[in-house]
C-alpha cells in the first residue's frame, strides 16, 4: 500500500483543519489494534481512526460505525483515564517518515494540566500506538507491549522511557541540499534506476519511486545528478498543488492500490476513482480491504475445514469412479456362467479353459473361458456368478454413493462460497452453526453460549420498482427464505449450476427490469461473481422441493426459465 512518509505529509496538512483544537469526547477500541478518537470542535463530532493493524497500519477521519467488544480492553481504559475531555494541540510528523506524534492537552490524576502524546508508528508489522506523558517521557501504556526478547533496542511496556524508532540515515525530502544529496549518493553508491529515490530519502515508496524515475526519462534519458535534484526539489516544492485523490482499481473491482497523485505507471492499466478528500479515500479504500482481512482470517478454520472435506469428496469421487470402471465385466462374468451353465455336459473336471459359442453375440463367435482344475464344473459356474453379484453390488453401492458424494460436494461448494461472501462476524457465527448441525464441526457445550449471539438476517434490496429482494447469506437461510418465508407463488432464482445463495422477489407479478436486478444479485452472491456472463434460474417458489435428507440450501427444480446477466453491473444498480 502506498500509505508512505510523502502520503502521510499530504494527510498531516489535511488533518490539522480538522483535528487540531477539537475535544476528545469518546474512546472506543473495537479490534485488538484499533482504537477510535469521536472528536467535537465547533459543534461538530468527527471519528479519528488509528489503526496498528500489520497489514493495514494508518490513521485517517472515518464514517464507518464498528461494534465494541462487551468488556473494554486494559489499553482503552488507559486511554479513557487520560485523554477523554483533552484538546488536541498539536499534529507532528517526524522526520518526513511514517510516524506521527498526537499532542493532548488534559488534567491528570491531581488536577494540573498536562501533555500527554499519542505516537502512532504506521510500519508494518512493527505498527504501533503508544500513549507517553511528555513531562518525564514516560509510556503510559503501549496498545502492543514490545519486551527486550522481542526487541533488544528498545522496549514498550507502561512505566518504561519511551524511544523512538531507529532514525533513518535517508535524506529528509522536506530538507535537503545539493551538497546532502550529492554526498549521500557517493557515499552509498546509489544507482539511478526505479528505486533511486525510494532509498536516498525518507517516506517514498517504491511505487512512487518507481512513478518519479519514469517521470524523469521520460524527457531525459541521461540526467545528471544536478538535473535529478532540480527535479525532485520541484517535485516536493509543489507537493500540495495538483492534489488529486485516487484509488487504483483492476478489472475485476479489486481495490489495488491509493495515491494523491496521479500516478503514470499505474493509469494504463487500472481504473481510476477519484476523491477530493484524502481521509475519504483512506476510509473507503481501507474499509473494505481491511474488512475482507480481516474476515478471512476469522474464517480461515472454517475455510479450511470445508476445503478439506471437499477434496476428500473428490478422493472418494476417483475411488468410487474406477469401482464404477472396474465393474464393467460384470456382464461378462454373467455371460461366461450362462455359457457354462448350457455346455456343462461339455466341461470335465481338471480343465483349465474351454472354448464355447458365445449365443448372446450377433455374430456367435466362441469364446474362451478359463476354469479353475481344482473345481467341478458346478464350482466353477457357482465362482462366476459369484464374482457377478458382488459387482453388481459394488455396482449399485458406488452409484448410491457417488451421487450422495456429489450432492456433498455441491453442499461444501455452496458453503465455501458463502464464506468467502462473508460480510460480518455474525455471518462467519452462523455459518459455523450450520457446519455443527450438518456434523462436520463437533458439538461442544460453549457452543450454547454462540447461540446466544445475535445472528445475522438475509440481504434486503429494494429493486427500481419499489419490490422487496431477499438473498440468503447461508444455506439455513436459503432454506429458510425458500421454505418458510417465501409465498409459493413469489419468485426464486439462483445461479445455473454454480454454488450460491438463494434470492426470493416478494412479488407475486415481477416486472423485467425487478428480475434482471435479481438476477444479477443472484449472480453477484455467488462463486461467478467475478465472471462477466453468468446463468441464472428462476421459477416460482412453489416448484421447489427439498429431498428426504438433503443437506441444508439443496433443492431440486425442474419447471425453469434461464437469464443470463453479467455480477459486474451489481455495483451500478441503485437498490
Amino acid at each position: 500500500m502506498a500509505l508512505d512518509g510523502i502520503y502521510l505529509y499530504s494527510l498531516v496538512n489535511n488533518l490539522k483543519e480538522s483535528i487540531l483544537d477539537s475535544k476528545i469526547d469518546k474512546i472506543n477500541q473495537p479490534e485488538k489494534d484499533e482504537i477510535i478518537l469521536t472528536l467535537r470542535k465547533n459543534r461538530k463530532n468527527s471519528k479519528l481512526l488509528v489503526s496498528a493493524s500489520p497489514r493495514f497500519p494508518r490513521i485517517h477521519l472515518t464514517n464507518s460505525n464498528k461494534s465494541n467488544p462487551i468488556k473494554a480492553p486494559m489499553y482503552l481504559m488507559v486511554l479513557r483515564k487520560y485523554l477523554l475531555g483533552g484538546r488536541i494541540t498539536k499534529l507532528t510528523q517526524v522526520n518526513n517518515d511514517r510516524i506521527l506524534v498526537i499532542d493532548i492537552e488534559n488534567r491528570d490524576e491531581l488536577g494540573f494540566n498536562s501533555i500527554y502524546s499519542l505516537i502512532v508508528e504506521i510500519m508494518g508489522r512493527h505498527s504501533n500506538i503508544t500513549l507517553v506523558r511528555n513531562r518525564d517521557n514516560k509510556v503510559m501504556e503501549s496498545i502492543k507491549h514490545i519486551t527486550p526478547d522481542i526487541n533488544t533496542f528498545r522496549v514498550l511496556y507502561p512505566g518504561v522511557e519511551y524511544v523512538y524508532p531507529p532514525k533513518s540515515n535517508k535524506l529528509n525530502p522536506m530538507i535537503f541540499e545539493y551538497n546532502d544529496f550529492n554526498n549521500f549518493i557517493s557515499n552509498n553508491s546509489i544507482a539511478f534506476n526505479e528505486n533511486f529515490f525510494s532509498k536516498t530519502f525518507t517516506g517514498i515508496s517504491n511505487l512512487l519511486s518507481l512513478d518519479l524515475y519514469y517521470n524523469i526519462i521520460e524527457s531525459n534519458s541521461s540526467p545528471t545528478r544536478e538535473e535529478i535534484y532540480e527535479f525532485f526539489k520541484n517535485f516536493t516544492s509543489n507537493l500540495n498543488k495538483n492534489l488529486s485523490y485516487n484509488i487504483y482499481v483492476n478489472l475485476n473491482g479489486i481495490y489495488k492500490d491509493f495515491y494523491f497523485l496521479k500516478l503514470s505507471s499505474l493509469e494504463n492499466d487500472f481504473s481510476t476513482i477519484q476523491y477530493n478528500d484524502p481521509n475519504l479515500l483512506m476510509d473507503d479504500f481501507f474499509y473494505k480491504k481491511d474488512k475482507q482481512d480481516r474476515l478471512h482470517n476469522k474464517s480461515l478454520d472454517l475455510q479450511k475445514l470445508v476445503i478439506t472435506n471437499i477434496d476428500r469428496c473428490k478422493k472418494k469421487s476417483k475411488i468410487l469412479q474406477k469401482t464404477l470402471k472396474d465393474c464393467d465385466e460384470k456382464e461378462s462374468l454373467r455371460i461366461k456362467g450362462d455359457l457354462l451353465t448350457s455346455y456343462i455336459y461339455n466341461v470335465k473336471r481338471g480343465d483349465t479353459k474351454v472354448s464355447l459359442l458365445n449365443y448372446y453375440s450377433e455374430n456367435e463367435e466362441y469364446i474362451e473361458i478359463k476354469l479353475d482344475p481344482f473345481k467341478t464344473p458346478s464350482e466353477n459356474i457357482q465362482a462366476y456368478y459369484k464374482k457377478y453379484n458382488k459387482l453388481k453390488v459394488s455396482e449399485e453401492y458406488a452409484k448410491s454413493q457417488l451421487d450422495k458424494n456429489l450432492k456433498e460436494e455441491e453442499y461444501l461448494n455452496s458453503v465455501l462460497t458463502n464464506i468467502q461472501n462473508v460480510e460480518s462476524y455474525e455471518e462467519i457465527g452462523d455459518i459455523k452453526n450450520e457446519l455443527v448441525e450438518t456434523g462436520y464441526i463437533r458439538f461442544k457445550k460453549s457452543d450454547k453460549k454462540n447461540k446466544k449471539n445475535k445472528t445475522s438476517k438475509p440481504h434486503h434490496f429494494k429493486s427500481s420498482d419499489n419490490i422487496d429482494i431477499y438473498v440468503g447469506k447461508n444455506n439455513l437461510q436459503n432454506d429458510y427464505l425458500s421454505l418458510k418465508f417465501a409465498n409459493k407463488n413469489y419468485l426464486w432464482l439462483h445461479t445455473k449450476d454454480i454454488p450460491g445463495s438463494h434470492v426470493i422477489v416478494a412479488s407475486y407479478d415481477v416486472p423485467d427490469t425487478t428480475l434482471e436486478e435479481a438476477a444479477i444479485i443472484a449472480a453477484y452472491y455467488s462463486k461467478a461473481k467475478n465472471s462477466s456472463k453468468v446463468s441464472v434460474d428462476y421459477t416460482k417458489v412453489k416448484e421447489l422441493k427439498k429431498p428426504n435428507g438433503a443437506k441444508p440450501g439443496m433443492v431440486i427444480y425442474h419447471t425453469n426459465k434461464t437469464l443470463i446477466v453479467d455480477p459486474k453491473k451489481f455495483e451500478n444498480l441503485e437498490l
